[in-house]
């Protein structure tokens, strides 16, 4: 037999399994060091276990429009709220129909559950409009006194734009506005009057007869109530900005309230040009060279051919009509200028934004636009006292489990069972340590599916440190001493695992794609824990076992250590004989193991 080369390191080879333990450690200082630096040492909680706000909103026809309220409607209505909630970091939200013309929002109580609230209250359509004149939130003063100004030096502007354009002087007046809007309203060209001849001039001299005034067309009586409603309107009245432009279909021109820092302005806005589903994503951003907050859009193809017609016609015009408004629920969220057209299908708005701002409108004009309108029809507050007492239930019923897991180790495998048990809390501080931070970095909140979902990962874990035993077990009932039968086990035993570990992550991850609501959180925590096991089993499961097969206690079959080669059964060892010079047989000598 030829002997093996020099220098080739043995099958089975025990590696370093220090420098893994010394991995997972670090982690587990990181993770638990990251929980008290950001003060979240408990995971976020969700609505069953730390109580919350449902809302009922009622879906409303649309005037022309009564087979809006159908299923399809509904169910986009359920994904974009619910995307938008979500969009704030108050994870867990449960958003699903009731009935026919009813979607239930429940928000877990967190920081950000006001902020949700507000958002899920303007939950109807979201349109780009150009703007056709701005004044003061407050009703124009009466005949003869001061006109309040309509300066839009406070307007943020649309980027690739330029600067903006100058304030607009004090309010125009009415012969202004009149024009503005019959043009916006599309209002025939004036022809002009011709001279009457003289003879004609005479017959009208003898006939005495005045000449009729014209008659307003009915563009022109249009813009004139407009005008007249715009006057009178107060938007600092609640009632008031509630009707603003109630009903106004996004073909026609509108009145819209809104506000500019912390005063009231009010608009009138013409005929939509974009709409929100014309929006493929928007969102706050720092601008690094500018160090501001902006927000950046993206449009879909044909949101950006209507985008860039809009904004290519607001550039040729003065303040206030170079502006256009972000009108979110008939009111006005922003009013950028242009002074060119933005095309390529990007822009981004800049302007006075502070970071929740920016990020507010950012999330308004990616999740805005619904196929129907709402309204709050109830606002509940739900108590965490039947899902304490389920969780209760349930700890109670995952300790019973934990601690028949440990019994059985313990009768089974004895001392192996100390490095299952450690195992186990390993597993259980990531697992915590994870679920904490996730709280903070993406709203992650733990509620009763996702608690389940923790304690079936016990079971999960438990059974790779089972078959990874079984195997070591194996090899020394073949014969074969400790050592080496822990590094011959683990190769067999690491695909077991890994198979067995990518087909629960796999069930994991269609259950969190095809499901929705809570049984999301089982999914996720499941996938969490499921991958954790991986971490656990090849970071410190199997460098403790090679650590522990060094030790005298494991190492010479201790009754206690659940490796007695003579309970397990072991065949003698491997021999082989060797020959005399006379050919006689000496005594048998041990083969050594690879």
């Amino acid at each position: 037999m030829a002997a093996p080369k020099k220098g080739r390191r043995p099958t089975g080879a025990q590696g370093r399994p220090g420098r893994a333990l010394a991995i997972i450690l670090i982690a587990m200082v990181a993770l638990t060091a990251g929980m008290f630096l950001t003060k979240q040492t408990t995971p976020r909680l969700g609505i069953d276990l730390a109580g919350g706000t449902s809302i009922t909103l009622k879906a409303k026809s649309e005037p022309g429009k009564p087979d809006a309220i159908n299923e399809t409607n509904m169910t986009t209505a359920v994904g974009i709220i619910e995307r938008r909630v979500n969009g704030l970091g108050v994870s867990e939200a449960e958003v699903q129909t009731q009935g026919r013309d009813h979607i239930i929002v429940n928000i877990p109580k967190g920081t950000n559950e006001k902020q949700a609230r507000e958002q899920v209250g303007t939950t109807a359509q979201l349109y780009f409009r150009p703007v056709l004149a701005f004044a003061d939130g407050a009703p124009a003063a009466p005949e003869g006194t001061p006109s309040p100004s309509t300066s839009s030096s406070g307007a943020p502007k649309a980027e690739g734009s330029g600067k903006p354009g100058a304030p607009a002087s004090p309010s125009s007046s009415a012969t202004s506005q009149g024009r503005v809007l019959s043009e916006a309203l599309k209002a025939p060209a004036a022809t002009a009057t011709p001279s009457p001849s003289a003879s004609e001039s005479k017959k009208a001299d003898d006939n005495k007869a005045p000449a009729p005034t014209p008659a307003p067309s009915g563009v022109e009586a249009a813009a004139a109530d407009l005008q007249a409603k715009f006057a009178a309107l107060d938007c600092t009245n609640e009632a008031q900005r509630a009707a603003a432009g109630k009903g106004a279909k996004p073909e026609d021109a509108t009145l819209a309230c809104g506000k500019r820092g912390n005063t009231w302005g009010k608009w009138i806005l013409g005929p939509a040009g974009v709409a929100g589903t014309d929006v493929k994503d928007a969102k706050g951003v720092i601008d690094s060279q500018r160090g501001q907050w902006i927000v950046t859009m993206q449009f879909t193809d044909k949101g950006a051919d209507k985008f860039a017609k809009i904004t290519g016609e607001l550039a040729t015009k003065q303040m206030p009509q170079n502006q256009f408004a972000i009108v979110l629920d008939g009111e006005v969220v922003s009013d950028p200028s242009v002074s060119q057209a933005l095309t390529g299908g990007n822009a981004e708005i800049s302007g006075g934004f502070t970071q929740q701002s920016a990020q507010d409108l950012g999330n308004m004009l990616s999740y805005g636009a619904l196929p129907l309108s709402f309204s709050e029809d109830s606002v509940t507050t739900v108590t965490a006292a039947l899902g304490g007492e389920q969780l209760k239930a349930g700890l109670i019923a995952g300790a019973i489990g934990l601690i028949l897991v440990v019994i059985y180790l313990l009768v089974y495998y004895r001392g192996l069972a100390f490095i299952a048990i450690v195992s186990l809390l390993v597993s259980a501080i990531l697992t915590y340590s994870i679920m904490a931070l996730l709280g903070k970095g993406i709203g992650f909140a733990l509620n009763l599916p996702a608690v389940c979902g923790a304690i079936v990962a016990i079971g999960i874990t438990a059974d790779s440190f089972i078959v990874y035993f079984e195997r070591i077990r194996d090899e020394i009932r073949d014969g074969r001493t400790l050592r080496p039968a822990v590094e011959r086990a683990w190769p067999r035993a690491r695909r077991t695992i890994l198979v067995s570990d990518f087909v629960s992550f796999l069930a994991a991850a269609v259950l969190f794609i095809v499901t929705v609501g809570k049984v999301q959180g089982f999914a996720f925590t499941l996938g969490l824990t499921t991958v954790l096991d991986v971490v656990v089993v090849f970071l410190f499961t199997k460098p403790v076992m090679t650590l522990m097969a060094r030790t005298k206690f494991f190492s010479s079959g201790h009754p206690w250590s659940g490796l007695d080669p003579k309970r397990l059964g072991a065949k003698p060892p491997l021999r082989r004989s060797r020959r005399t010079g006379s050919g006689s047989v000496t005594a048998p000598v041990d083969a050594k193991e690879a």
